[in-house]
């Protein structure tokens, strides 16, 4: 189980993403316009860079939702690979099979 401030901070991270994602995507539209003058796009970009760090999207970690490991993530089922072990064994997972020999 991973520490309750990291899943914390990653569910405010996602939060904030969304919450600025649209004056995000608005700013960076005006920064990469190259029919723009400079200092337009220049002040775009200075815009961008105040907004708060955490409303990047690549700042967003993939986490489990059921135990919030980070790593050995998978994308499909949203769970890590211990996760999808354990319910796979339980048969939660529809159409999943843990071999045994």
């Amino acid at each position: 189980m991973a520490k309750k401030s990291s899943i914390a901070k990653n569910t405010r991270r996602k939060r904030l993403v969304v919450q600025y994602a649209k004056k995000r995507a608005e700013l960076k539209a005006v920064a990469l316009d190259e029919s723009l003058p400079l200092e337009d796009r220049f002040d775009a970009r200075m815009k961008l860079a105040k907004l708060p760090r955490n409303s990047a999207p690549n700042r967003v970690r993939n986490r489990c939702e059921i135990s919030g490991r980070p790593r050995a993530y998978y994308r499909k089922l949203r769970m890590s690979r211990i996760a999808l072990r354990e319910y796979g064994s339980q048969g939660f997972i529809p159409g999943l099979v843990k071999s045994s020999w």
